[in-house]
């Protein structure tokens, strides 16, 4: 049954990400760079509501309208034109250039990380176009996930469906904790087949996950048990992943399955393009060994934040 799992498990690995290609978002006026200001109190990044943003800080916070101190001296802005105000975290400011936060943090290709979504905030996600999903925050704590295949041709009792929730456990400087599980219903996939006993109904896994370092740059470390069925893997999956953002809207990524009984790890590695609500990734899909295909089998998925 372990053997079978594995089958299962990297099959189904394979085939949810996508190749679905979009357009890398352009750069435009409220894109435009950012420069940090000299004054050594808090940062903030004040939004106006019609997309304007200041970085700076706040001489007069009781103050209509708001007095902000930049880099080019003081600004004030009334506050019922300010759409926003955010405390800004040192990862955002590179080299005195504004970074905007990694809009695709809670996850590596596939697998999750530890890091969570703010309360209300989602995304959409699609994968090989025939995989979309969607995820809500309803708390900073609590992640649901869930997604379905549309197979052109086949009716709504044949699809693919799935669920999976995340946890947040903890969150210590650049440490995070989670954990979660994927529970899948799969179709009848041959009518025919003789013992209809033997034919696999659900699979899933439940995880444990660990990221260390920044939504720039991090290690993530997975461990989950999968089933199928009612039957329960023996040995766990190993999850090993990380992110390095090389510029602004730039990061690598890579993420690999060491599954039990399987040889070959599975392995992936590519470039996520970023802007500050959508992410596209380009990767490639191999495994280790003797059967390595090079540069591997391509994956594109995208996610757009709400």
């Amino acid at each position: 049954m372990c053997v079978k799992w594995c089958q299962m498990f990297l099959a189904l690995s394979l085939a949810i990400p996508s190749v679905l290609f979009s357009a890398v978002p352009g750069r435009s006026m409220t894109d435009s760079t950012l420069t940090q200001s000299p004054e050594p109190s808090i940062q903030f990044l004040i939004i106006t509501n019609n997309e304007c943003k200041v970085i700076g800080t706040i001489a007069e916070p009781e103050s209509d309208p708001v007095v902000i101190i930049t880099r080019y001296g003081k600004l004030s802005i009334p506050s019922s034109d300010i759409k926003s105000i955010v405390e800004m975290k040192q990862d955002n400011m590179v080299k005195g250039i504004y970074w905007f936060p990694n809009p695709n943090s809670t996850r590596l290709f596939f697998a999750p990380t530890a890091r969570m979504l703010n309360k209300g905030e989602g995304y959409f996600a699609d994968y090989y176009l025939f995989f979309p999903s969607a995820s809500y925050a309803f708390s900073g704590n609590f992640i649901l996930n869930g997604g379905m295949s549309l197979f052109p041709g086949t009716g709504l009792v044949d699809q693919l469906y799935y669920i999976a929730p995340k946890f947040g456990l903890t969150a210590s400087g650049h440490w995070h904790f989670a954990a979660g599980g994927m529970f899948v219903s799969l179709p009848e996939f041959d009518e025919e087949e003789e013992d209809p006993d033997d034919q696999v109904r659900s699979l899933g896994i439940l995880y444990g996950v660990t990221t260390v370092g920044t939504e720039n740059s991090g290690l993530t470390l997975g461990l989950g048990y999968g089933y199928v069925d009612d039957h329960m893997a023996d040995r766990p999956v190993v999850v090993i992943g990380g992110e390095r953002r090389v510029s602004r809207r730039i990061s690598l990524v890579t993420e690999n399955w060491f599954i039990p009984e399987l040889n070959p790890a599975i392995v992936s590695y590519g470039i996520r393009f970023m802007g500050e609500k959508m992410s596209v990734d380009l990767a490639f899909i191999t495994v280790t060994g003797s059967d390595a295909i090079f540069p591997g089998i391509p994956m594109v998925d995208f996610v757009i934040n709400f």
